[in-house]
């Protein structure tokens, strides 16, 4: 089974064609303990695919791949399980939820509960994403509120081995339904579960399982109060009991969240594949379980990604607001298309300088978001006034009057007593590194105001031909 990994966030595209490959499809092992069925639940991730950063770090998608492998491998009938409120809890990690949603299909889950916290991104975008990753999603009382009908399959029957398990959903109906509440509405779970045991039950499940997202004690007195589920999964919130709790005749689970743990429900069945006993365990995923090495290194690199794409982020928007709050002052930045309403002689001289595409070369190199290029292919890099991206400042990118001439606002300081342009002026970006071949003496003649011939954009166009050794060349001397 592969998992592919798309593009679902401006600003960054995760390395193309990157796939995971956890070996050959998921199947079902030969049954080894035909008289066992176990139930592997997550629940509350919350948008964790990694371990904790906790004195003992717990939990990961990796370290639940191959603790399932394992019991798979030993038991044979093993139902994989996620209980919903998977998704991150705000919109900067955005991206861990349609990539842990094609990490559970990978893995082989064979079904997920919906929670409240799963419509942070609204309705479209849960539904859409779980189409695309072909993740099988279960919840008997979300329903559209126009059509009254179930959003979600209400239930799913999974044949597991020798038998078949009926796994439904419950979402509280105490909830905030996010941006899609316009469109949703809650039955009460009680009726829901009552009607779903009696379906299951008429379909011939053999075993019944809740994947309940309603909390502590509004789960507990609803499986009380429903006969005929054999087993629970308690989520929303619901904090971390090491054993399961027998609940008249249901096996409560309690994983706690963010993945540090997978509940393991184990029921012994009769001849009949009826539940004669039963109990469960919330596993530690700690640093004794193995790490699922391809699943490790997509999520790894998944991470790494999303780290730089956030932290990028962050300093974007704290350039933006010292910017903006700098532009309030008495000095800052103007940008060439003022000055060239005075000076509109000079402005049609510059156009035709390299100066004036300073950026679009960058923009060839694909380097235009590379750190520390703009400062010398745009003007007034994160001062005020001055460029801060192409996107928030485009005006300012390109080098233009003020890289030369300084602040726009000081013109009546410096047009009293003109600023003069030396190789100070120049060589801040003309460096011996950057630029080994520039000279003071030849390029200043042909950037001069009244030299309209061209010149530096024709050299331009001869040294840049599109090849690739130009970009390896262009790189390699403007390392850091």
């Amino acid at each position: 089974m592969k998992l592919h990994l798309s593009r679902m966030s401006t600003g960054w595209i995760l390395a193309a064609g990157l796939l995971l490959t956890s070996g050959t499809p998921v199947s079902r092992p030969a049954v080894l303990q035909p008289n066992k069925l176990v139930i592997l639940s997550t629940t509350d991730v919350k948008g964790k695919t990694i371990p904790c950063g906790c004195h003992v770090p717990k939990g990961g998608l990796s370290r639940r791949a191959a603790f399932a492998d394992s019991l798979r491998a030993a038991y044979g009938q093993v139902l994989l399980l996620d209980n919903g409120a998977f998704f991150p809890e705000d919109e900067v990690h955005r991206d861990a939820a349609w990539f842990l949603m094609d990490a559970m299909k990978s893995l082989g889950t064979d079904a997920v509960n919906v929670s409240d916290k799963d419509l942070i991104f609204g309705r479209a975008f849960l539904e859409q994403r779980a189409r695309k990753a072909g993740l099988t999603m279960v919840s008997a009382n979300l329903l559209d509120k126009k059509s009254r009908r179930p959003v979600f399959n209400p239930y799913v029957i999974k044949q597991v081995g020798a038998v078949k398990v009926g796994v439904f959903g419950l979402i509280t109906d105490k909830g905030d339904l996010g941006p899609g509440k316009d469109s949703l509405s809650v039955e009460e779970p009680l009726l829901a579960a009552r009607k779903v045991v009696i379906e299951l039950k008429r379909l011939g499940a053999d075993v019944i399982v809740l994947m309940s997202q309603l909390g502590k004690a509004e789960g507990e007195d609803l499986v009380t109060a429903v006969d005929g589920i054999d087993a629970a999964i308690m989520g929303r919130n619901v904090l971390l009991i090491q054993k399961g709790r027998m609940l008249k005749s249901t096996i409560g689970c309690y994983g706690g969240e963010q993945g540090h743990y997978l509940c393991k429900t184990e029921l012994t069945l009769d001849a009949q594949h009826h539940v004669q006993s039963s109990e469960a365990e919330a596993v530690m995923l700690g640093p004794d379980i193995r790490e699922k090495p391809e699943v490790f290194a997509l999520t790894k690199t998944f991470e790494d990604g999303l780290a730089t794409r956030i932290e990028k982020a962050r300093r974007q928007e704290e350039a933006t607001n010292t910017v903006s709050a700098a532009d309030d002052s008495p000095t800052h930045y103007v940008g060439s298309q003022l000055c060239m309403r005075c000076h509109v002689k000079e402005g049609e001289a510059w156009k035709t300088t390299s100066h004036a595409q300073a950026f679009a070369t960058l923009v060839n190199l694909k380097q235009e978001s590379t750190e520390g290029c703009a400062s010398c292919h745009a003007s007034g890099y994160l001062k005020p006034g001055g460029f801060v991206s192409a996107a928030a400042t485009p005006k300012m990118s390109n080098v233009q009057c003020e890289s030369c001439h300084g602040m726009g606002t000081e013109h009546e300081a410096f047009s009293a007593a003109p600023a003069r342009i030396d190789a100070s002026t120049c060589t801040q970006c003309h460096t011996p590194k950057g630029d080994p071949h520039f000279n003071f003496e030849t390029a200043l003649p042909r950037i001069v105001h009244t030299n309209l011939s061209g010149e530096t954009l024709k050299n331009k166009k001869l040294k840049q031909p599109d090849d690739a050794k130009y970009v390896a060349e262009m790189l390699k001397t403007h390392g850091s």
